[in-house]
This record gives C-alpha cells, structure tokens and sequence, in this order.
C-alpha cells in the first residue's frame, strides 16, 4: 500500500468513526482498555508520542509491554514512550521482541538524573543505543529551570539558556545530534519564549524535527501569534489531550479542566505544522488508548475536517518518529 492509499484508507477508517462528545465521564480509569482484543476502525493507524507508563518513579496506570498490547490490537501504528526519569528507548527493543509487528519507540529526557546540566554523553548514547528506537530528546521537563522558578521548586533547575539569554553550547551540541539522527528535538518544559529562541536556533543548526511541546497546557501555554511564530521557524506543535481530563476526580485534581473550546482552538490554529499526544498513563487517569478514542470523537463531533484529524493524531506524529522514510 503506498502513501495515498493509506492515507485514503485512514479517512475512510475515520469517517466511520461515530461521533461523540468528551469528558472525563466518557473514559475509564486503569489498566483496562474498552473494546479490548478487537481492532477499533476510529484507531486505525493512530501514533501517540507521548505517554507515561511503568517502569517508573511516579505512580502509573499500565505498564509499557500492556499497553503496547493493547495498541496494536485496537489498531494502532506506534506509540512512543516517554520518562522524566529514566530512558525507555531500550525498553522499547525489548518490547519489540514481544510485538515484533508493532512501531514501538522510545526517548530520553534531560533531568536531573542525567546531571545538573544538559547531558551531551546521555543523549550520544541514547541515539546509539541497539535498534536506533530513541526518536526524541527532551530538554529537561521536571527538572527545568523555568518550572522550578514556576513552582518555586528547590534549586536553580536545569537550564537551556545561559543568564544572558543565549543558549548554552550543550544545548546546542544535542540539537547537533538530533539534526544529525534526524530524530525529534523537544522542548521539554521549557517556557514558551524560551522554546522560541530554541526554535530560532534550531531552524540556524538545520533540525527537522524540532517540537514544542504541550503548548496548550499550564504554564506551557502558547498563543496563537506565539504558535504562528514557532512554526514559521520550522517547528511542530504538540497539543496534550490531557488537560481535557485532568481536573477533580482525576490522577491531577489539582489543575482545572481545560474547556472544549479552548481545546478546539489550538487544534484548529495550524494543523499541518501540529499533532496530538494523549500525556497520559498517570495512575488515576485513563488508560491512554480510551484517551485517544475519546479524543477522536470530540474532534469529529467538532466537525474537524478528517484530514486534519489525520494530520493530528496519524500523518504528523508519523513522520516525527520516522515511519515515513
């Protein structure tokens, strides 16, 4: 099947799809996934990059080798992994043995316990790792200076810019490297004038595949004038399903829940240049597939163009984690 094909395959999968409106409600908590061991048509093809499981040092909902399980048999094409703490990149080799038919990759996320500073040596290896499955580098996420300042953490943080607002050269040796792996170069939580001067940069270096990431979330927020900007120094966007969920009764009872519309209004903002995570996996939260299904059909209740929901949640994520070479 060449590319057009599956890409008009998808629409029809899609389009097949009944439509439905979201919230919290509508998805389950767990491990469980509903409709479980049989292929689900408004799934087919789906790539989530961006999800929390076990192995890991905060309470998780799943594990990786379960869920990717259950992805490839509601019909998912990938999912990538993602750590604050540790690399799942050759988890994800080793789940492949079990799944040898499934896309599954993971990353690697510049934190504290990789050091005080943004590791070069950390992510040297990580693109070196056995099966080339690390598709992404994170700038630090828990670990950030910007969040630490944010929640008047304990400590400085990790930064990514020096105190004259350049960015640091490790920094710039792992954009190097991910230029040079063609693989993703995210933001990680950075704050959003930070991730534009990042994207300034990596637009100068040459990366492909840089990602601002959860710019519809918390004090990651972007607007729409900020969003146009990243994008037109070459970046992707990321929105997380997640805030649609968090809020009380969910894993995060601290944050309110972000409104529909609000979440619409990102979608909308430039869906050639953007693409949808879940950010799920969190123990109290839904399992990430119900997640994305209840995704799915909010979109296609907003009436958003079915291509657009390919770009979204099949074609862009695709193309980020290399399934389009």
């Amino acid at each position: 099947m060449d590319r057009r094909d599956f890409i008009r395959t998808l629409g029809i999968a899609g389009g097949a799809a009944l439509l439905g409106s979201s919230s919290a409600a509508s998805v389950r908590s767990g491990a469980d996934v509903k409709g479980g061991d049989r292929p689900d048509p408004l799934l087919a093809g789906v790539c989530d990059i961006h999800i929390h499981c076990l192995p890991d040092t905060r309470a998780r909902c799943i594990d990786e080798l379960t869920l990717a399980r259950q992805a490839k048999e509601a019909g998912y094409r990938a999912l990538m992994y993602k750590s604050n703490d540790w690399s799942c990149h050759d988890r994800a080799y080793l789940i492949r043995q079990a799944l040898p038919d499934f896309e599954v990759f993971g990353s690697l996320c510049m934190n504290r316990v990789h050091g005080d500073k943004v590791n070069v040596f950390a992510a040297e290896q990580a693109i070196k790792t056995t099966g080339s499955l690390c598709r992404c580098i994170w700038m630090p996420t828990l670990s950030a200076a910007y969040q630490h300042r944010c929640d008047k953490l304990p400590g400085p943080g990790i930064p990514v810019l020096d105190p004259q607002g350049s960015i640091l050269p490790e920094v710039v040796r792992v954009m190097e490297l991910c230029a040079e792996a063609d693989i993703i170069f995210a933001s990680g939580h950075s704050s959003p004038q930070e991730s534009l001067i990042l994207a300034r940069k990596a637009k100068e270096i040459g990366v492909k595949k840089f990602v601002v990431t959860h710019v519809n979330s918390l004090i990651w927020k972007m607007t729409r004038d900020q969003i146009l900007r990243a994008v037109d120094l070459g970046a992707y966007v990321e929105y997380c399903y997640l805030p649609r969920l968090w809020g009380p009764g969910s894993g995060n009872p601290q944050y309110e829940r972000q409104s529909r519309e609000e979440f619409l209004r990102y979608v909308r903002t430039i869906p050639e240049r953007s693409f949808i995570s879940t950010d799920l996996g969190q123990q109290g939260n839904p399992n990430p597939i119900d997640g994305m299904r209840t995704c799915i059909r909010e979109l296609s209740g907003a009436e958003i163009p079915q291509r657009d929901l390919d770009l979204l949640v099949r074609i862009n994520p695709a193309h980020l984690i290399g399934l389009d070479k």
